[in-house]
């Protein structure tokens, strides 16, 4: 399993034990990427994960910048388009945030940022 694929399953998994069910997993279009998808409560949650395991260049956080972000709510603007049943479902993006592959160090940043 390459390092970005045990960083989405243990991002999942993370999700899962905190009472969210994830949805979908790397829904990819032509304008971007999800890695997961999860339902909290009535809420979709676009959950973007990150792994760095060298903060040399900045930490995770550091590296969903302005263009990644326009890329995922390009993104979830189009799922949401093709999931009818979902359009009308609050909605908000998290990260998931991984310095290594260590299940004990996950952060997660609710509403990390805004689709305005």
């Amino acid at each position: 399993m390459k390092p970005g694929e045990a960083a989405e399953a243990l991002a999942a998994d993370f999700l899962a034990r905190q009472g969210l069910r994830v949805l979908v997993r790397n829904w990819r279009c032509r304008g971007g990427e999800i890695d997961l998808v999860a339902q909290d409560g009535a809420t979709l949650v676009f959950a973007e994960v990150r792994l760095r395991r060298n903060s040399r260049f900045g930490g995770a956080a550091a590296s969903i910048d302005a263009r990644k972000r326009a890329r995922i709510v390009l993104a979830a603007r189009l799922l949401l388009a093709s999931r009818p049943s979902w359009a009308s479902r609050p909605c908000r993006f998290d990260a998931i945030l991984l310095d290594g592959l260590d299940a004990a160090r996950i952060e997660w940043v609710k509403h990390a940022f805004d689709a305005g």
